[in-house]
């Protein structure tokens, strides 16, 4: 098993981020050395010029969020991290692959639609083209397993139709270039909603700091904020059904859930009947208790910039060893001369 995943370095990480996706990465990375398998992943920093940016936040970002995820339990030495930049080989392969893509195909992706909205004609070429580097990312590294939420499992498929399409156009049956990835997607990947409004995801862009638990907020803020977290009168019911209509009640209870390992229907079974008053402070305690020692790393790891660049170019190094078979088949599929 080889599981290639990236995140675009936007900035601090929130509990959605942790909840929903990172804490899935660490135990897929432990899992795949433990069966003998390996785990890439990398910051998505060319995905992120895709759209207006700001060159000095970028590279500002991009080691925040290696030291992110190395505080969260991303292992350097377990698993090959990495950003884009550092192997060229990323957007190479994405060139290559263009000429296998169809304008059908991208047309096609929802998130293009999404994000373009009614102006598309004002868009960058990255934007419409960059399933086509996602693409690239993993069929690089012959990934067999891309863990992937909803909103991505579009692209997993345009990247197996990429890859299915170019082996039948340019090699032979019997000896592929490219490895068709299957999804990987957590059954307990948690879905974390806004403190203040729970039908809305937690999110950075929210300009409400109160919306969300930063990884960078200290004991005394994460325990404002859980307390300030928008509720209802009601007490809490007995099952998970009696949470229906109460959004931001059934947040506060999944959040509970994730950051203990249990279920939501455990979770009301311990607090059945009661009240926010009293749920409140047990959740804050829970995070403060759970975040701390990821803050405390991540505020050590931020300040030094020569340890965070050591850790990509080690991965970048793997990284460009892991891929550079598979780049040399494709421009030899494609019949183009290297020298």
């Amino acid at each position: 098993m080889r599981i290639v995943s990236g995140i675009q370095p936007t900035g601090n990480l929130h509990l959605g981020n942790y909840l929903g996706a990172i804490r899935n990465w660490v135990k897929m990375q432990d899992d795949a050395v433990a069966t003998g398998g390996q785990a890439l992943y990398f910051l998505a920093d060319l995905h992120a010029i895709s759209m207006p940016h700001d060159p000095a936040e970028l590279t500002r970002n991009t080691f925040e969020m290696t030291a992110a995820l190395v505080a969260c339990g991303i292992d350097p030495d377990k698993a090959v991290l990495f950003n884009q930049t550092q192997v060229p080989a990323h957007a190479e392969l994405q060139w290559l692959l263009s000429g296998t893509a169809r304008m059908g195909w991208l047309n096609r992706m929802t998130q293009w639609k999404d994000k373009a909205g009614k102006n598309r004609e004002g868009q960058s070429v990255a934007l419409f083209t960059y399933p086509v580097l996602q693409a690239a990312d993993v069929l690089l590294y012959q990934a067999t397993h891309v863990p992937v939420g909803e909103d991505q499992k579009q692209h997993l498929e345009l990247a197996r139709d990429i890859a299915q399409k170019f082996n039948n156009d340019f090699c032979a049956e019997d000896a592929p270039v490219f490895t068709l990835p299957d999804p990987i997607i957590p059954p307990e990947a948690a879905r974390i909603m806004s403190l203040r409004d729970g039908s809305a995801k937690m999110s950075k862009s929210d300009p409400s700091d109160m919306s969300r638990i930063n990884l960078t907020d200290d004991a005394d803020t994460i325990m404002n904020k859980v307390k300030k977290a928008k509720t209802d009168p009601e007490v809490l019911p007995g099952d998970k059904a009696g949470l229906d209509g109460r959004p931001e009640a059934a947040n506060l209870v999944g959040i509970y859930a994730a950051m203990a390992g249990t279920s939501m229907e455990a979770v009301l079974g311990e607090f059945q009947g009661k009240g926010f008053g009293a749920f409140k402070p047990a959740l804050g305690e829970l995070l403060v208790e759970s975040l701390a020692p990821i803050n405390a790393r991540f505020i050590e790891l931020r300040q030094d910039r020569a340890a965070l660049q050591a850790i990509l170019a080690k991965g970048a190094a793997k990284a460009r060893e892991l891929g550079a078979g598979t780049l040399s088949a494709t421009y030899n599929a494609l019949g183009l001369v290297r020298g």
